[in-house]
């Protein structure tokens, strides 16, 4: 299949300006939009590659560069973490959720989207955003491969989420305990909210980055058919 891709300009309801990334199938027909969110190294040639990935399985797909309000065009290096602190530590729920809604309008408005079939999926820092996205613009569904303190800092707003969740972690995470991932869980299962809850005992953190000495191949690989399953059963037919 080929597959479009481009960098476009976002304008944000603060009066900033975000980059982001997009993929999509050219053959003219509509299809599925998926909100796509980086890991903190930025949305680098692994996410972009990802878009291209769910391009090619019938999603357009749209990853927003959340650092553009310290760092426009970030990309960090996977070996030095504390390069991209800084970066995590500015953002905030205010901001992130206006990046999230522009990059929602931007899916609802593309005349290659069906808008009313939008899920999300993020990785690490956007597995917290993928949640997030859930809770503040209408999905059908949404993944989150290991994001950390969803429960701590979302709270009682998980009783508002629009879709059913799939959360993915790797049961060898040394940076998210069996506390984090089980506090969620109760939280969402206090609120009747519809979630399936993967571990893979032998991976950690990380495990689905094929960039990254943390990959799990045998992990990446059952869970990227279980994303691609789990979206196709919340979308319709």
């Amino acid at each position: 299949m080929k597959i479009n891709s481009e960098m476009i300009s976002l304008n944000i309801s603060d009066g900033t300006k975000m980059s982001a990334f997009t993929a999509r199938p050219d053959d003219g027909k509509k299809y599925p939009g998926l909100l796509l969110f980086q890991e903190a190294f930025g949305v680098n040639d692994h996410i972009k590659d990802l878009a291209k990935r769910f391009a090619n399985e019938g999603y357009v797909a749209v990853a927003p560069e959340l650092f553009h309000r310290t760092a426009p065009g970030f990309q960090g290096d996977y070996n030095n973490f504390p390069s991209v602190m800084p970066h995590i530590q500015a953002l905030n729920q205010s901001d992130l959720t206006a990046d999230i809604t522009a990059s929602y309008e931007w899916l609802t408005g593309n005349s290659h989207v069906k808008k009313d079939q939008i899920v999300s999926t993020g990785y690490c820092m956007g597995g917290r955003v993928s949640v997030l996205a859930n809770l503040k613009v209408h999905l059908k569904a949404s993944v989150s491969y290991y994001g950390s303190a969803i429960a701590k800092t979302m709270g009682d707003q998980l009783q508002n989420s629009s879709g059913p969740l799939l959360l993915f972690w790797g049961g060898l995470d040394k940076n998210i305990g069996k506390d984090q991932i089980d506090d969620l869980t109760s939280r969402l299962t206090e609120h009747g909210k519809v979630f399936t809850n993967v571990i893979f005992s032998n991976a950690g953190h990380a495990f689905f980055c094929d960039a990254r000495s943390s990959y799990n191949p045998d992990a990446a690989k059952q869970a990227w058919v279980l994303t691609l399953e789990f979206f196709k059963q919340h979308l319709p037919a």
